[in-house]
């Protein structure tokens, strides 16, 4: 029987899925873009259905025996844990509608990392890239795989404006050159914060609200008690961009890691 494994004066953990949770706080956002990293795969179509959109996956860890894992996911989450499965989500809202994705796998080991682009556009040709992704945790690998990443994003992008973003492990203030150096070579900015790791970072866009955190409840709901649920162990960050063509503003959230 699943329940409440942690509690305290303020919080609860429970030992029961929380998908439907997520897609209902993730669907009351006002964006027309979000990046997910390491979502359940089998959460890419109820979100896309949730929220009104469209969506693209990349697979990244732990996947194999996906049927065993589920299983036991629905019914034991604290047992599987990450181990359910991971991928990198792209979700787009109208009038964006995707019109191509690639994947590049960054490295294979200890986890295999991997590059989600999307090409979006619109019924009167706007255009827009995004590249999401979860890198690896040591830094050193973060930092070679952060600029294969945007190298490839931005041939990829061939000209388009581009949202480039998601878990990077990377601290501006810990790996200063590599940020210097996307923003030189990339035209890629700004970074969320100093001691931030999860970013979206632009080119080619009109910025009218910086990348931020967004508050803690923002990412709970709370149970029978009272109590607050956090679904996801980062905190969202949003941004508010315009293209450079275009009249109309648009919201780009990024929900990292659930």
């Amino acid at each position: 029987m699943l329940g409440v494994t942690e509690r305290n004066a303020s919080h609860a953990q429970v030992n029961r899925p929380l998908a439907g949770e997520f897609a209902g706080v993730l669907a009351g956002e006002d964006w027309h873009v979000a990046l997910l990293q390491e979502a359940p795969p089998r959460w890419l179509r109820p979100l896309c259905r949730r929220c009104g959109a469209g969506g693209a996956s990349a697979l990244t860890s732990r996947n194999l025996g996906a049927v065993v894992r589920t299983w036991v996911a629905e019914r034991n989450p604290d047992l599987t844990a990450s181990n359910e499965g991971g991928s990198n989500q792209i979700l787009v809202r109208a009038p964006w509608r995707l019109a191509g994705v690639r994947r590049l796998t960054l490295t294979h080991r200890p986890e295999r990392r991997r590059l989600l682009w999307a090409l979006l556009e619109t019924g009167d040709g706007g255009a827009l890239a995004v590249a999401n992704m979860h890198l690896s945790t040591v830094p050193a690998r973060a930092e070679r795989e952060v600029v294969i990443a945007a190298e490839r994003a931005v041939e990829w992008s061939a000209g388009a404006p581009l949202v480039f973003g998601g878990d990077l492990n990377l601290r501006p203030e810990s790996s200063p050159a590599t940020f210097a150096a996307l923003e030189r070579r990339f035209g890629l900015t700004p970074p969320t914060g100093p001691r931030a790791i999860d970013h979206m970072l632009m080119s080619g866009l009109e910025l009218e609200e910086r990348p931020r955190a967004l508050p803690a409840a923002r990412r709970e709901v709370h149970d029978d008690d009272g109590l607050a649920i956090r679904l996801s162990d980062h905190a969202p960050v949003a941004a508010r961009v315009r293209l450079a063509s275009a009249r109309s503003t648009g919201s780009t959230l990024l929900s990292p890691e659930r």
